[in-house]
């Protein structure tokens, strides 16, 4: 697997699930990304990122089932190609078409369709190597649709079930995926979370559900569920999602954050537990999700960075952060409250608003990863005022 583009990487939301309230969403059309592919693209170089993760949103793509609309997905690929940005696709983000949920008898047929669909639309158009995420944060979703009722099927205790069928569908489209493109590169995606004992606990009592977190990567890469055919071959690089509230007490609250020292609340810092997840599958791994909201996003950015840097000098072949995501969103359930996040907000016509201390802080974070980055793989030159 070739490094990227560049070691920090910008990240575009693309959920398209139906919410809490039954209303399908797209928040590619929502911060208008979609339309303005080719000016955020150019505010990222501006600012050093040359690579992105981006998504198709599957419910806006498959009109009907087995018929693909690519053209929105095309204006955007013309775009990177022009500009030189790298993109990495998610083919389902959190969301389906609208007769699909994944125990459906014919979801993993759907998904290969798309998968074999999207990589052959792929080499007619782009010039670029294929980047894929075949299904964004299994172990997420199939919490939020399976035990908390948050998009379809809104059911509760039916996690794992659903993980499984999600799993199932990933190995089949990741091979379809390959058989059409032998150079598609896959990127698994799944967070990484620390859950702490609670009063009368010890780690030994929380440790399977520490585990858990790794569940569908070791089902995709074979470890479990063999039935499925997965083996190590189905992942190229794997990408781990963190954020402020992904370490909490057992069935208790998140764990506070700042803490920066890790005295006050006993967090494990990133730097570790991104060490055991390289350490437990020998693969290229990555910071594939991470960001903050409103004061606290440069602060954020700044920990990150030097939780990445004690990493790499723990020997881990960590190949890049993506600040996710880069253009301000929305909240899934109520899309009038705007989350504040990112290195540019929005305003009422939809124009990005730099955050100049987040942004100040990632030229820090890149001038100081350069001394440690192969050349190439990080930038310090910055052209845009809007940007200084």
């Amino acid at each position: 697997m070739n490094h990227f583009k560049s070691f920090f990487w910008g990240g575009f939301e693309c959920a398209d699930h139906i919410n809490r309230s039954g209303d399908r969403i797209n928040l590619l059309a929502e911060t208008r990304h979609g339309q303005r592919a080719r000016e955020d693209y150019q505010l990222l170089k501006e600012v050093g990122i040359w690579t992105v993760r981006e998504g198709i949103c599957w419910s806006n793509v498959e009109k009907t089932p087995y018929v693909y609309d690519f053209s929105e997905v095309k204006v955007r690929i013309e775009a990177a190609d022009e500009l030189g940005i790298e993109q990495i696709w998610d083919l389902c983000h959190f969301g389906y078409p609208d007769d699909l949920i994944p125990t459906h008898p014919r979801f993993t047929e759907r998904f290969v369709s798309l998968c074999r669909s999207f990589a052959a639309f792929h080499r007619q158009v782009s010039r670029q190597r294929l980047l894929v995420v075949p299904v964004n944060e299994i172990s997420f979703l199939s919490w939020h649709s399976g035990d908390v009722r948050g998009t379809v099927p809104f059911a509760i205790h039916s996690g794992f079930d659903i993980k499984y069928h999600l799993c199932k569908a990933a190995v089949k489209g990741i091979e379809a995926l390959k058989e059409t493109d032998p150079e598609c590169q896959i990127l698994l995606v799944e967070p990484l979370i620390r859950i702490h004992p609670n009063v009368g606990e010890t780690y030994e009592d929380v440790w399977q559900v520490n585990e858990d977190q790794y569940q569908a990567m070791d089902i995709i890469m074979g470890r479990m569920c063999p039935e499925l055919g997965g083996t190590t071959m189905h992942a190229d690089i794997l990408g781990f999602n963190y954020y402020y509230n992904c370490q909490w007490v057992h069935r208790g609250p998140q764990l506070p954050w700042p803490d920066l020292d890790h005295t006050i609340s006993g967090r494990v810092p990133l730097s570790s537990l991104l060490k055991k997840g390289y350490e437990r599958y020998g693969k290229p791994i990555v910071v594939s999700e991470t960001g903050h909201f409103n004061e606290l996003r440069a602060q954020w950015i700044r920990e990150i960075s030097a939780e990445c840097m004690k990493t790499l000098a723990m020997g881990v072949d960590l190949r890049g952060i993506c600040i996710y995501p880069v253009i301000e969103r929305p909240d899934w359930d109520n899309l009038d409250d705007l989350h504040k996040a990112g290195l540019w907000d929005m305003d009422e016509l939809k124009n990005r608003i730099p955050h100049m201390d987040s942004l100040l802080e990632l030229r820090l974070s890149m001038e100081n990863f350069s001394a440690v980055i192969p050349e190439g793989q990080t930038s310090t030159t910055w052209t845009s005022s809007k940007a200084r």
